[in-house]
């Protein structure tokens, strides 16, 4: 039988882990120096991985506690980055195979623009663009675009479904062959192949066509996570890949499972669409040393920062409230996003962790924690493709350039001594990578 193999994409995200950014060796002016952005992804690049990947959010996190006079417990480092859609063109300069992927809303945006731009990137790349779908989830980015609140669970996805469908449209305005520029004849493009979208829904009038031909890849790719119940609809609707919170083998299997079930109700095969379980590697020569490095990293986060970094994942909850001793109890439903809210509440109750030990576990970062030597985390990886629990994982190292290169030059080089990651990339586009269908 052919070995399984798996896919491994870079979330850069600089300050992810809470503490890891003060070692002496971290280079935390990666969160807006390119020149550091550029050597993550040809890194990247190098160790044959699908992509590299940028989060978004449009707000300083915990804006409105900083206003009320929490300046201690809010100042995260999570909150500066770049607008990532700006930074993939300079990458995409410097690369050559690497798939480029970055957050946009569709709460914050408008079809047309989201199209346009990541259709501009496919081309700019030569198909290697991907769109990660979001509908935001805190009041701070709300408060941004002359909202007093963020616009409510069920509307924001309602939204969603119908943009990604207009986005979708959009990239289909031109056939592959509609732009001729034939100087013999005079015709520059055949009108008859280029198509106006003429869409008039709920949220959106939008006639089209995008002043571009078709991109690279037809579609760029698009990748989205939520584990709500609209969230899961969407995504088995219309991703192509689907990034997970899940801290147990059966608990990843159980949403590929659904994932796949739904997407194949939606006339979709399941193998067209892949998940990718978030996993925040540590990893140093042996277990030991891993383990000390993970120690040093977690001494570092101080107790009040680790409790205020929760609170915005579950929708404001104020988590000084319960007993630190106790575990994590049942969490209000929230109009957060659902994800961490349930995370919170399984890692406490999975792990048998406090509140407190519970916070400290998610100032490390909210994914899946692999800690130890190249093969130890390889063996934990490798469970998890065997188990059919996930189709791969979206890596997010705890700092630059140190965990960088150490998933990139130790853990990669044991997947691939295992059979289990390529070697070389089967072709040039994002799809390709990812083994998916060119539209």
């Amino acid at each position: 039988m052919t070995q399984k193999k798996l896919h491994l994409a870079l979330f850069l995200f600089p300050g992810y882990h809470l503490g890891a950014w003060r070692l002496p060796d971290a280079i935390p002016e990666i969160d807006l120096d390119i020149d550091h952005l550029v050597h993550a992804a040809q890194l990247a690049e190098a160790a044959k991985l699908d992509a590299i990947f940028f989060e978004d959010q449009a707000a300083v996190r915990r804006s409105n506690d900083i206003l009320a006079g929490d300046k201690y417990g809010a100042a995260n480092p999570r909150s500066i980055h770049f607008d990532p859609t700006m930074v993939l063109p300079l990458l995409a300069a410097h690369t050559s195979r690497l798939g480029l992927a970055a957050t946009a809303t569709t709460t914050f945006n408008e079809p047309f623009n989201i199209a346009r731009r990541f259709s501009t990137l496919d081309f700019i790349s030569k198909g290697r663009a991907g769109w990660n779908l979001v509908t935001s989830f805190n009041e701070d980015e709300a408060q941004n675009y002359g909202l007093d609140a963020h616009v409510g669970h069920a509307d924001r996805y309602g939204r969603a479904e119908e943009f990604v469908d207009v986005v979708n449209g959009l990239w289909e305005s031109w056939d592959e062959d509609a732009i001729t520029r034939d100087k013999q004849s005079g015709v520059y493009f055949d009108v008859d192949k280029m198509h106006f979208l003429q869409h008039q829904g709920t949220h959106f009038k939008v006639r089209g066509p995008l002043p571009m031909g078709r991109s690279p890849q037809g579609r760029p790719v698009i990748f989205q996570a939520g584990a709500s119940e609209p969230g899961r609809a969407l995504a088995a609707r219309t991703a192509d890949v689907v990034f997970t919170l899940q801290s147990t083998i059966e608990g990843g299997r159980a949403f590929r499972d659904d994932i796949r079930r739904r997407a194949q109700a939606f006339g979709r095969s399941p193998d067209s669409i892949k998940i990718m379980v978030g996993l925040t590697p540590i990893i140093a020569e042996t277990d030991q040393k891993a383990r000390e490095l993970a120690d040093q990293m977690l001494a570092l986060i101080p107790d009040d920062i680790a409790l205020s970094n929760l609170k915005p994942l579950a929708g404001g909850v104020d988590f000084c409230q319960f007993d630190l001793n106790e575990l994590v109890p049942e969490l209000p439903e929230s109009n957060a996003g659902k994800s961490h809210r349930d995370a919170i509440m399984a890692i406490s109750r999975d792990k048998n962790l406090s509140v407190l030990e519970t916070a400290r576990y998610f100032a490390e970062g909210s994914y899946l924690k692999a800690i130890g030597s190249p093969a130890t985390v390889a063996d934990q990886m490798q469970a998890w493709l065997d188990a059919d629990a996930c189709d791969g994982f979206l890596a997010v190292p705890t700092h630059f350039p140190t965990g960088v290169e150490a998933l990139t030059g130790l853990l990669v080089p044991e997947l691939q001594r295992r059979g289990i990651f390529r070697t070389e990339y089967e072709g040039t586009h994002l799809r390709d990578h990812l083994g998916l269908v060119k539209y």
